[in-house]
């Protein structure tokens, strides 16, 4: 009769055989984050979007042969937009921030002027951090469009 314990009795099989198992339990684990986790960054009709960006250069370019030049000022609940250069433009502005990774912070909408021609949109929480800007005239002639690193209280030049 032999002294030697049944192989699984004993702890080398099983020390080796745990190791691999959890390397294919974090390999399931990461797929099911993967899946469940998709980039919302990646566009479907590319093509369509990049003969828009087209489009959206001439009105670029035309804002800068205009002059058109804004003021954007952030504070806590609410962003004001002021016009600084290029013909008066008297009419709404849309107005849209994008953040860089997560589309649902995104928001645009229409502003109108005051009386003393200035824009107030606001806000319903303050915004912070990189932003990209794009003030458009309501017409659909011009755009503006820079990217900002919002902090609190500061003044934005886009032009």
């Amino acid at each position: 009769m032999s002294d030697q314990l049944p192989w699984y009795k004993q702890f080398w099989p099983w020390f080796l055989i745990i190791l691999p198992m959890c390397a294919v339990i974090a390999s399931l684990t990461t797929l099911k984050i993967a899946l469940d986790n998709s980039d919302s960054l990646v566009a479907e009709d590319y093509y369509k979007q990049g003969k828009a960006i087209n489009m959206d250069l001439r009105k670029i370019k035309y804002a800068q042969q205009i002059g058109m030049k804004f003021l954007v000022t952030v504070d806590d609940q609410e962003l004001t937009i002021t016009q600084h250069g290029g013909p008066e433009y008297r009419a709404a502005l849309n107005v849209r921030f994008y953040h860089p990774t997560i589309e649902a912070k995104d928001f645009s909408l229409n502003a109108t002027a005051d009386a003393n021609y200035v824009y107030h949109i606001p806000l319903d929480a303050a915004i912070t951090g990189p932003w990209e800007v794009r003030i458009e005239g309501f017409d659909a002639k011009w755009r503006i469009q820079q990217r900002i690193d919002i902090k609190d209280d500061v003044e934005y030049w886009l032009n």
